[in-house]
């Protein structure tokens, strides 16, 4: 009889239990739900405008009626690591479109990145989503130097070839004349860029006043800006003593010929230059112009300036003269 009252018993206490498990499990069941549809709705979207260091996240939120904020976790990895800027996505109860944009990525590199958004409720996170940030454009630059170059010397081109892949690239120099009607031709043979995207073209004998850009051999080319080499005409000049106290002769050559020009005979004071005295060149021969002029003069450095307009060369000084 003990037994099965005893057996009895248990049965009800079990009943009781299974009975309040049950209830407490409604309960848990409840609570979260109804503290979920407070939260915030989220789903992460495509990115737009995908360049080699920056691209926009995009996504959706659904505040569900509560102050919400949203920011964008990115990184190489899900691991992330990288965060945007939190902004506001408002409170209303429908889902609104919202974006941020994101900079200093690394090119050709995929990203990992997901949509967070969070109100008074919680926090809720989009999925993790992917974008491929693009190479960075080829893009050259040169310099000319020196510039200018004395009539007759060398120079050089030299540059840089920029972007993803810009190493053992081919690279070929092209070069305009004075008076610049015959176009861009190419000058001299190709080169090919260094590992860092360097180049550096030789070019001998500099006559005229010359446009020059550097293009590649890429589908499509690049080309460089302009770097326009200025050639100086080359001034011989000399001193010599005249009868006369305090009197001197100037005199010299300028090459290439440029008959008619006006030379300048200058004083220099206080890195200054004072005009002593001036004079024509006159032909010399084919190549060459000469020119002669007594000045007064007193100790002193002096420097001859020759003027030249004709546009295939600039104008040029003459190496200092020492009077005492």
């Amino acid at each position: 009889m003990e037994s099965l009252i005893g057996i009895g018993r248990s049965r009800r206490t079990k009943a009781l239990r299974a009975a309040a498990a049950l209830a407490l499990g409604a309960l848990v069941l409840a609570a979260p739900a109804g503290a979920a549809s407070l939260l915030p709705t989220v789903s992460t979207g495509g990115a737009r405008e995908v360049s080699y260091a920056s691209a926009v996240l995009a996504g959706t939120v659904n505040p569900n009626g509560r102050d919400t904020s949203y920011y964008f976790q990115y990184g190489v990895t899900k691991a992330y690591g990288g965060q945007t800027a939190i902004a506001d996505a408002g409170s209303g109860i429908h889902s609104v479109k919202v974006s941020l944009p994101v900079s200093g990525l690394q090119p050709l590199t995929v990203y990992h990145y997901r949509l967070v958004a969070v109100n008074s409720a919680g926090a809720s996170i989009g999925g993790d989503s992917t974008l491929l940030t693009t190479k960075v454009p080829l893009s050259l630059q040169i310099l000319a130097s020196p510039n200018p170059v004395v009539f007759g010397g060398p120079i050089t081109v030299q540059g840089t070839l920029s972007g993803t892949g810009n190493g053992n690239r081919v690279v070929i120099l092209q070069a305009n004349s004075f008076p610049f009607t015959t176009g861009f031709q190419t000058l001299g043979n190709p080169l090919v860029t260094n590992a860092a995207g360097g180049f550096s073209f030789p070019v001998l004998g500099m006559t005229l006043v010359t446009q020059f850009r550097v293009v590649t051999t890429t589908n499509p080319p690049v080309v460089s800006p302009v770097a326009v080499e200025s050639v100086a005409v080359s001034v011989a000049s000399h001193v010599a003593r005249t009868s006369r106290a305090h009197f001197a002769r100037i005199f010299g050559t300028v090459t290439p010929a440029e008959n008619g020009m006006q030379v300048g005979i200058l004083r220099i004071t206080h890195g200054h230059g004072v005009l002593v005295g001036g004079t024509l060149l006159h032909p010399r021969n084919a190549s060459s112009s000469k020119f002669s002029r007594v000045v007064p003069v007193r100790p002193g450095v002096y420097r001859v300036l020759v003027r030249v307009t004709s546009g295939a060369q600039i104008s040029s000084y003459g190496g200092p003269l020492l009077i005492r």
